[in-house]
């Protein structure tokens, strides 16, 4: 529970409302169509009933949940379910990569309703990308803001941090932002990319500021790794594990103890660019013998099991350096043929776990996209997702 300050109670209490509702709506959410009762909220949230039903209550009269009906009750008398009305709003998730675009609309439960995917060069200039970035979003939201295509009002409000704020369930919009997810480094909390590799002219370009401005809505930006490993945290993977992403690119997402791992700069995960091999081929970071140039130069050639022995290698170090429970594979360059990758990655992982004489830590496919977690980077808050 939130600590309340007597000093300044209503600020407090305000941001205690907002907590508690947050925390029956990740309830609802996670209750899916089934529901959950009022009592079972009482239990689970640690909220007394009278203030479980005040809070049901005002998202009943927002169009944020409705009742689904009865469920027998070990007293006797039947308890009333509650279930999230899905459809009460929704959020764009764009994955902007280095040659192609795919933007989803997901709603509330982050079931996509609607998607769209086209070429684009990031290396078009920032202006170019910017307004397929904003036409395509426009075009998937169009649907949820209404004919005249305004924009949410007050989006442009900012939090201390400086990131958008999202409106109070009392003013829930029908497009609550969007999230864009792209390759890194960049600063999460303030929207602004540094020297993607490859790509060093979007260094210090506020693209956060800039789409916000074109969509009249807020936005969100983090790199696409971040924004996966979200993703798969809200839909149920628990504990520390790494979402390692190979496309373009190469990257990690940290989830530890639940939470997203960004570290204070946003510069965790930036995994492609360790160095494995000091003599190695030169990586478009600068460096030499990086995971990455390694894995991308065994793709180019075919030699996928090397690219996935590499690939372990890596993720071995990763395991030793961090002592997470799981290894997700994602990107398109593993959705091309997962069980190599899964194969290769799993060898390296038990050989070192046998020498060790410790149990290897499991290996997995990651389902879900990209997109699908920057959508999640606009609904987290409002779920109580502070990671988000």
């Amino acid at each position: 529970m939130a600590h309340v300050n007597r000093t300044n109670g209503g600020a407090n209490l305000l941001a205690l409302r907002s907590h508690n509702t947050a925390l029956v709506l990740d309830l609802l959410r996670g209750a899916g169509a089934e529901g959950i009762s009022r009592l079972e909220l009482a239990e689970r949230t640690g909220l007394t009933p009278q203030a479980v039903s005040k809070i049901t209550a005002r998202l009943r009269e927002e169009g944020l949940a409705v009742e689904a009906g009865h469920r027998a009750s070990t007293g006797g008398k039947r308890r009333t379910v509650l279930r999230l009305v899905p459809g009460a709003g929704h959020a764009v998730g764009v994955h902007l990569d280095r040659d192609a675009l795919r933007t989803v609309l997901v709603d509330l439960a982050g079931t996509v309703v609607a998607e769209r995917c086209t070429a684009l060069d990031l290396g078009a200039g920032a202006e170019a990308v910017v307004t397929v970035v904003a036409g395509e979003s426009e075009a998937l939201a169009k649907g949820v803001r209404g004919g005249d295509g305004a924009g949410v009002a007050g989006a442009d409000a900012r939090s201390s941090t400086g990131t958008p704020e999202l409106p109070a369930a009392a003013s829930l919009p029908a497009l609550l932002g969007v999230g864009v997810a792209l390759p890194g480094p960049l600063d999460h909390s303030r929207g602004v990319l540094h020297r993607v590799t490859g790509f060093p002219e979007w260094d210090g370009f506020p693209l956060r500021d800039a789409l916000a401005r074109r969509l009249g809505v807020p936005v969100v930006v983090d790199k696409d790794t971040n924004a996966a490993a979200l993703g798969l945290a809200v839909a149920g993977e628990r504990g520390s594990f790494a979402y390692l992403h190979l496309g373009t690119g190469l990257g990690a997402g940290l989830v530890i103890d639940g939470a997203v791992h960004r570290g204070a700069r946003t510069g965790a995960g930036e995994f492609g660019h360790q160095v494995v091999q000091l003599d190695g081929p030169p990586c478009g970071c600068g460096d030499r013998g990086c995971v990455e140039a390694l894995c991308l130069a065994a793709v180019a050639r075919g030699d996928l099991a090397e690219a996935a022995r590499v690939l372990g290698i890596a993720a071995g170090n990763l395991i030793a350096l961090l002592d997470i429970d799981l290894v997700l594979l994602g990107g398109r360059t593993v959705a091309t043929a997962p069980d190599a990758f899964l194969r290769g990655v799993a060898a390296v992982l038990d050989e070192r776990a046998r020498r060790a004489g410790e149990q290897p830590v499991p290996v997995r496919a990651a389902p879900g996209e990209v997109a699908e977690g920057a959508a999640q980077l606009v609904l987290g808050p409002l779920f109580g997702r502070v990671d988000a």
